[in-house]
């Protein structure tokens, strides 16, 4: 099982609380963990990615230990432990602003 942490606006909207864990056939990918989590949780299309060309909005951004897989390919395999479960896919919320 896949585990995904999901920001608190779209934990709300699937009406879930903290992590939610999907089964996603290897090789796990981006993309297959996405369309796991939307085919689960039909209310989160289009709002981690566009409907029609599949792109990550821009003010969500997605990690796996330690690193920023936001630019990655969709189709590259996820890290090993995020596989396994040992370790989550976290999608985050980004921060927009600037100083005054």
């Amino acid at each position: 099982m896949i585990r995904v942490e999901l920001p608190f606006h779209l934990r709300t909207l699937a009406q879930v609380g903290g992590e939610v864990q999907i089964d996603v056939p290897a090789p796990v990918t981006l993309r297959r963990v996405l369309d796991a989590l939307e085919e689960q949780y039909p209310v989160l299309c289009g709002t981690i990615r566009d409907h029609d060309t599949l792109k990550r909005r821009p003010f969500l951004r997605f990690f796996a230990c330690q690193e920023d897989l936001s630019h990655a390919s969709p189709d590259e395999p996820l890290p090993a432990e995020v596989a396994s479960g040992k370790e989550p896919l976290l999608v985050i919320g980004a921060i927009a602003g600037g100083s005054r």
